[in-house]
């Protein structure tokens, strides 16, 4: 696959999952535009992104759940040719009694999982119109498949969230010659967040875990990233409003 040619924006991309996809693309000579709101993080995955042979690289802080930061994020970056969705998380919550979920902890957690993802793809879909196609690549969870790990209501319910918007933006924008696809991710030691959630576990649990998993080993942000690049490439044209779970088989 050859992105040569391509301009791609990558959203939460300063480290984990959205670094490992913005260097593949790079890999492959893509001009990338990363956006994350971790200012040194983002900086350390431009250069990644420079070093792996990226035709350009450009780093810009944004909040995804801002319009205005994202409109101008595509205005800087110009017309996009792929888009992938990476920003989310659970922003430090951990899992509690829905009587004691408070409303800014719901909402900021479908701000930037759910809303973000609107945003960036109401942004990039006129270029891609004027350009006659391109690719949209959200990525959600097994948290909106099933059932969040951590037990956070508003991450099941933004990941499953984005799956429906995933499928209904590519019934309306198809015929423009853009798909829109969705990747779920399994359990991948990525960042800071999922490293502590591992730890969590203790001994027994993360074997567990391990065993319902049928290739028994963890997820690794590449995998995704080799998901991503199939979804943006040109293999995958016929392709469109799917999840695909990368999970290594987790039952």
């Amino acid at each position: 696959m050859s992105f040569a040619d391509k301009t791609v924006v990558v959203t939460g991309a300063a480290h984990g999952i959205g670094r490992a996809i913005a260097a593949a693309f790079s890999a492959d000579g893509a001009r990338v535009w990363l956006a994350d709101v971790r200012e040194a993080e983002l900086q350390a995955s431009v250069q990644a992104c420079r070093e792996a042979g990226a035709a350009s690289a450009h780093g810009v802080i944004v909040d995804v759940s801002d319009r205005d930061q994202v409109a101008e994020l595509f205005r800087q970056a110009g017309d996009t040719d792929i888009l992938a969705n990476v920003a989310g998380g659970v922003l430090g919550q951990v899992g509690q009694p829905i009587e004691d979920v408070t409303a800014e902890q719901w909402q900021t957690i479908l701000d930037v999982n759910l809303t973000g993802t609107f945003n960036c793809s109401q942004a990039a879909v006129p270029g891609m119109k004027n350009r006659g196609g391109g690719r949209i690549v959200n990525i959600s969870s097994g948290a909106g498949l099933r059932i969040s790990l951590t037990g956070i209501q508003a991450y099941a319910s933004a990941k499953a969230g984005q799956i429906g918007f995933t499928r209904q933006l590519a019934h309306e924008v198809g015929k423009y010659g853009i798909t829109v696809n969705n990747i779920a991710p399994g359990f991948v030691l990525s960042n800071p967040t999922t490293e502590r959630q591992w730890e969590s576990y203790g001994e027994q649990g993360q074997q567990r875990l391990v065993n319902a998993i049928s290739t028994r080993r963890l997820g690794r942000p590449e995998d995704i990233a080799n998901a991503v690049l199939f979804f943006a490439s040109d293999a995958s044209s016929w392709i469109s409003g799917q999840v695909l779970a990368v999970d290594g088989g987790h039952f």
